[in-house]
């Protein structure tokens, strides 16, 4: 499966403010119906590896504030430290039987239709309609991502995360361009980059994903922010096909082609490597060789004092524009995260919703955020002050990404149609097929997998 929620460092500092915000909130449930959940246990289970233990961190003061609202009730964690793709095995596993199902799970939005499907996840329509938060604070695309396709809602996000273009604010002074920059079209895009190209010489003028090294990063963060800024998309939900081709699948390809052969991205040998995406973050951007960069919030963790390339002058140099729609109109973004859902199995639904309303309430949200230096999916997180100078504002400035962002389609054929994906941005970047003719293999290869009667093409 594919990485979707960036999971990051904590960012310097701010877990003493995240811990001094008073978490401590109350439940619509109450002290009066504590009483009835006594002797109860909870399992949670969530994924910790490497270095990274902000689950632990959050959810251990959650539980903590838990436990004083619910005397006598047991909450027990089951860390599961692996990988991403190995925790989603071995979750899945758990889930399959009602001896090892977790009351609570942390799940990847990415996952959530598929594990619906699979019947692995408790519906949870009856708790967030009866939790006025729920449709008052979290952005309407943060609610879409918790839900399978026929709008029944598996999980409660408490993380995502935002793409955009960073940009070089002294080299755009310096060229005459007003900053704060916004682009509102393609075409602002590319007459930027014509003219870092112009007149910086030795400048990558456009940093974009592209090709199979590259992996998903070249489809969310490349193909994926072009293709969900024209009138298409990768799959039709109104009539549960994929879209093979269209107009917008062939000029996304077309910007892809533009941007390589006309010398406005990074040289091929940079682009075609895995490393791609550090030698542009830790390598040139420190040294202002990249005009502007299309990625996502967590780039900028590279340059902070935890990061793999500290550079204390960054926020002073680089700013982030939204990324237009191609002929203007708004603006684009994706993003993926994670949710707290429950196990289609547990026996305690009402004390498990009680848990996770604790943990994705404004206090816990904004512990769980900034321990993450992730975008948080609530309004009310996002304006409160110490969200809002995270990162020196980076992470706000992502946040408000969240009005228009999307989400990839989650189903299972979507890995090897992004690799598919990958394979027809490396043709046309390589000039060794044209648009057309990349779309039309493109075409030919998601019909042989996933059948005629499941593919569609679109105007």
């Amino acid at each position: 499966m594919l990485k979707t929620g960036f999971m990051m460092k904590a960012l310097p500092g701010l877990m003493a403010v995240a811990a001094a915000g008073g978490l401590v909130s109350t439940l619509a449930s109450g002290a009066a119906s504590a009483a009835s959940f006594k002797g109860q246990t909870l399992t949670i289970a969530f994924q910790v590896y490497g270095g990274g233990n902000q689950n632990t961190i959050w959810l251990t003061a959650v539980k903590k504030q838990f436990l004083k609202m619910y005397p006598g009730v047991n909450v027990t964690f089951v860390p599961i430290n692996a990988s991403e793709n190995q925790y989603y095995t071995k979750l899945d596993l758990m889930q399959q039987s009602p001896r090892t199902a977790p009351d609570i799970c942390v799940e990847d939005t990415f996952l959530v239709n598929s594990d619906a499907s699979a019947g692995y996840l408790l519906p949870l329509n009856k708790f967030v309609n009866q939790w006025p938060a729920w449709k008052k604070e979290f952005y309407p695309p943060m609610q879409k991502a918790a839900e399978a396709t026929n709008g029944t809602v598996y999980g409660v996000p408490f993380n995502t995360d935002t793409r955009g273009i960073y940009y070089d604010m002294p080299m755009f002074r310096k060229l005459g361009v007003k900053v704060p920059w916004q682009p509102h079209s393609w075409a602002d895009v590319l007459r930027m980059a014509h003219l870092i190209k112009s007149k910086e010489p030795g400048v990558v003028p456009l940093w974009f994903m592209s090709g199979k090294p590259m992996g998903e990063a070249s489809t969310m963060q490349g193909f994926e922010m072009l293709l969900y800024g024209t009138h298409n998309t990768l799959y039709d939900n109104r009539t549960g096909k994929w879209i093979v081709q269209s107009p917008g699948f062939l000029d996304s390809l077309q910007f892809v082609r533009t941007i390589f052969t006309q010398g406005l991205a990074e040289p091929l040998q940079d682009a075609l490597t895995p490393q791609s995406s550090v030698i542009a973050t830790q390598q040139l951007m420190p040294q202002q060789k990249v005009g502007m960069l299309l990625d996502g919030v967590w780039e900028y963790s590279n340059w902070l004092p935890t990061g793999g390339h500290p550079w204390p002058q960054w926020h002073s140099v680089y700013g982030v524009a939204k990324m237009p729609k191609q002929n203007g109109g708004g603006y684009t973004s994706l993003s993926g995260g994670w949710t707290l859902s429950i196990s289609s199995k547990t026996k305690h639904a009402q004390l498990a919703w009680d848990f996770i309303k604790l943990a994705t309430d404004r206090n816990n949200m904004l512990k769980i955020d900034l321990l993450d230096g992730n975008v948080t999916p609530r309004r009310d997180v996002a304006a409160m002050p110490a969200y809002k100078k995270a990162g020196q504002g980076m992470l706000a400035q992502f946040a408000a990404f969240n009005s228009f962002t999307q989400f990839r389609p989650a189903y299972a054929q979507y890995p090897t149609i992004s690799n598919d994906i990958q394979t027809a941005m490396e043709n046309v970047m390589t000039n060794s097929a044209t648009p057309q003719q990349a779309m039309q293999q493109y075409a030919r290869a998601v019909t042989t997998y996933v059948g005629a009667k499941h593919v569609e093409s679109a105007r």
